[in-house]
């Protein structure tokens, strides 16, 4: 059997970014219309500036397609150099974890940075769940403490997509808005 190299799809470090959305206004119409507050923009555009000098590059984003996710991504986007592919859809509005690692299991392996918008709890679950009990441990301090409106966890994952289950990922930074 020839040893896998570290290019070989099944086996490239991955990461994953699990982002909620910025603070958004209390009411609307509808929930899904809910837009972002004036810290949800300015929160979202400085979550986009760490994410960049933490030399984060996606590949690929799967987005929620509520109003406020929408334009918390767009923010975070402008930031991050390239041009990523995003996906916007209504089953990650309302997705349980589950069903987001559902989703990510699909993602091709020739992404190795994928983000994921979305929601709380779901977000905060999605973190958790994955997480393998070897965190970084500020990373972990800071997560513990709750996952508040335009916070992001990042977790390297070391199996293809497909591949990933519960505690199958480390979380090695976490980064929550100071203002």
């Amino acid at each position: 059997m020839t040893p896998s190299s570290p290019d070989d799809p099944a086996v490239r470090q991955r990461l994953l970014v699990v982002l909620r959305h910025g603070r958004a206004e209390s009411f609307a119409e509808q929930d899904h219309a809910r837009r972002l507050t004036e810290r949800g923009r300015r929160d979202a555009s400085e979550l986009g500036g760490w994410l960049a000098r933490s030399g984060v590059r996606p590949d690929l984003a799967l987005v929620s397609s509520a109003v406020r996710t929408r334009e918390t991504w767009e923010l975070v986007a402008a930031a991050l150099p390239g041009e990523p592919e995003v996906r916007t859809g209504d089953d990650l509005y309302s997705a349980s974890a589950d069903t987001v690692l559902d989703t990510v299991r699909q993602v091709p392996d020739d992404v190795t940075t994928l983000v994921y918008v979305g929601h709380n709890p779901t977000a905060a679950s999605l973190a958790q769940v994955l997480e393998d009990g070897e965190p970084d441990v500020e990373a972990f301090v800071a997560l513990s403490h709750g996952f508040p409106p335009g916070a992001a966890a990042l977790l390297r994952v070391p199996v293809a997509w497909s591949g990933l289950d519960a505690a199958g990922a480390r979380l090695v930074d976490f980064h929550a808005p100071t203002g």
